[in-house]
């Protein structure tokens, strides 16, 4: 499909840089089949039914943006994907002045030695020593904000906090699974009292979820691996779930992308642990999931295409047009919306 057909113009004002607070006062744009209402995401539970289940991204994201230098260069780095103990994939600022061998110090300790550029413009970070890597991104690195909110201010204290999730686990991720980000301990108890489960899963989110689709045709775009697991027991109680007619709901895109990775054609869930690079466009058909709880996303972005493939691009770009009218606030940090397909 011509990428084009993913556009669409958002004032700049729509972006949000702060998350509403309390975190589920945030706005909900509720697409339900071919009925269109608008909501908060404190009233959830209102709009979902007795045996739905919520399925989480426990994934927790690391201060994976570091800043060094090469001798008299400054190199940037944001880490997307773990490749071993020591290993990381990269994308790199003033990558130019970056050849295979070089060694970047980005602080006290943290010294990593790039190889391995390939086409994207990534390469591969080898940090030296015996310090766990995990130990040098906490004294050495920052919160990986969006480029959309980083170009508009610094990252703070309050961004720490700000983007996790109060499911935020497991350590590895370097963007948020924001959909989850709403979400508060009595917003959670306000969906048990309704009869509504949830339950986790762990995809390492990568910077790649903000990469631009370059491509004119959504057939030439490729997309970056991410590591993800769902664990057996996760997914029999999934499975148990659809045997008593009941809705699996995704929780994000990231969820979502993980489920259909390991959904058979029979919609059967299988346990999975591994990388996925799915990707998601109209005319896609669903095996994993029933809705979504997603965040609204970038022009032309892969996200984009993926609630177009769930809802139908008209629908989707009827949807935005609503939520730009009538002040909600995009990205990250922004509104949500409840797309039930109601098929």
């Amino acid at each position: 499909m011509n990428v084009d057909l993913f556009d669409f113009e958002l004032p700049n004002e729509r972006i949000a840089l702060r998350p509403a607070s309390p975190r589920d006062s945030a706005r909900l744009l509720v697409l339900d089949g071919m009925e269109t209402r608008d909501a908060i995401v404190g009233d959830l539970a209102g709009q979902l039914r007795p045996g739905d289940c919520l399925v989480f991204n426990d994934t927790r994201v690391i201060p994976a943006q570091l800043e060094g230098t090469r001798g008299e260069a400054r190199i940037g780095a944001t880490l997307h994907k773990r490749e071993g103990p020591r290993r990381w994939r990269a994308f790199i600022r003033n990558a130019k002045r970056l050849r295979d061998g070089d060694a970047i110090d980005f602080g006290p300790g943290a010294v990593a030695i790039a190889s391995e550029r390939v086409e994207d413009g990534s390469f591969a970070l080898d940090f030296q020593g015996d310090e766990p890597v995990e130990l040098l991104l906490e004294r050495c690195g920052r919160m990986p904000l969006p480029p959309y909110i980083a170009s508009k201010r610094p990252t703070d204290a309050r961004d720490a906090e700000d983007y996790q999730t109060m499911f935020a686990a497991e350590p590895g991720a370097v963007a948020a699974p924001t959909a989850a980000l709403h979400f508060t301990p009595a917003l959670m108890a306000s969906l048990e009292a309704a009869g509504i489960g949830h339950t986790t899963l762990t995809l390492h989110v990568g910077a790649g979820t903000f990469l631009p689709v370059k491509a004119e045709d959504t057939a030439d775009h490729k997309m970056h691996a991410e590591w993800g697991r769902i664990t057996p027991e996760v997914a029999d109680r999934l499975n148990a779930v659809r045997a008593a007619g009941n809705r699996i709901i995704a929780v994000g895109t990231t969820s979502l992308r993980l489920l259909e990775s390991a959904a058979d054609d029979d919609r059967v869930i299988r346990a999975f642990e591994g990388d996925t690079a799915i990707f998601i466009t109209p005319g896609y058909r669903f095996k994993g999931v029933d809705g979504l709880v997603t965040n609204f996303h970038l022009p032309r972005s892969t996200l984009f295409m993926l609630v177009s493939a769930l809802m139908g691009l008209d629908r989707m770009q009827a949807a935005y047009a609503h939520a730009i009218a009538n002040g909600y606030r995009f990205y990250s940090y922004g509104d949500s919306s409840l797309l039930l397909p109601g098929r």
